[in-house]
């Protein structure tokens, strides 16, 4: 049997990218995996069809953690899908890369809306639906919280506030057996830094070339395995913790 087998994850912001490497590690491990997504409902479907082809279970839902109301209709037909919740990988975000002269009130309200408030509206669903045994939330971090680059003031508040938050809910829901850590990814190449032409740059060489293991920017595959390790009962006496998934980097 499957490490995961009989489990139930929301993996949000899980269409692409990490959150997609994420969800298809869950479904592997034997996971039934809601898969959320805001806008990408096309990418979300292909990988629900990847993930049932390979003899998982998945189903995709729209919805944007920003909203209490998208949230507490996500958990709803998760429950309505697979009939319980047991893991919560908080994956969803957003950022952007400027100068602090350049950040505004709306991009302030977008990155803490998604990253921040997000991250605290899905855990304050999930506290509805786990399990009398307890449950696991897995937040998806940054090492840029400790080590942000030039141009992400913004990004990077939105990621040391998920550390403390994961550290605070960690001693409060302890006596319930629900277990809360945070993956920190280091610089990994998505279709996000596709986007905003970070891969392939001479920036992106450099970034690589700091990394220690394999001198190579990270893949969503390098990632993963490290949240069903979390989402596992192998990982039953470990909460609080901060774990990067970064090829060595800090």
């Amino acid at each position: 049997m499957k490490k995961l087998t009989g489990k139930t994850a929301i993996v949000t912001g899980a269409s692409k990218g990490i959150g997609a490497g994420i969800a298809k590690a869950l479904a592997g491990a034997g996971a039934a995996v809601i898969v959320n997504y805001s806008t990408s409902k096309e990418a979300a479907d292909r990988l629900v069809g990847d993930i049932r082809s390979d003899g998982g279970q998945a189903v995709a839902i729209e919805g944007n953690v920003a909203l209490a109301t998208d949230v507490r209709r996500m958990f709803a037909k998760a429950k309505e899908a697979f009939g319980s919740v047991d893991i919560l990988v908080n994956n969803a975000g957003v950022y952007r890369f400027e100068p602090i002269e350049d950040v505004t009130e709306v991009e302030f309200h977008r990155e803490i809306n998604t990253n921040v408030l997000g991250t605290i509206l899905a855990i304050q669903e999930a506290l509805k639906y786990f399990p009398a045994e307890g449950g696991s939330i897995i937040n998806i971090g940054s090492i840029a919280s400790e080590n942000p680059v030039p141009d992400s003031v913004l990004y990077a508040s939105t990621k040391g506030a998920v550390d403390t938050l994961t550290l605070a809910l960690a001693n409060e829901l302890g006596h319930r057996n629900i277990r809360v850590n945070t993956v920190s990814p280091g610089h990994t190449e998505t279709d996000g830094t596709h986007q905003i032409g970070l891969v392939g740059s001479e920036r992106a060489d450099q970034l690589a070339s700091e990394t220690p293991l394999g001198g190579r920017l990270g893949q969503p595959d390098d990632i993963a395995p490290t949240v069903v390790f979390l989402a596992s009962d192998d990982a039953k006496w470990l909460t609080g913790e901060r774990i990067h998934a970064s090829g060595g980097i800090h």
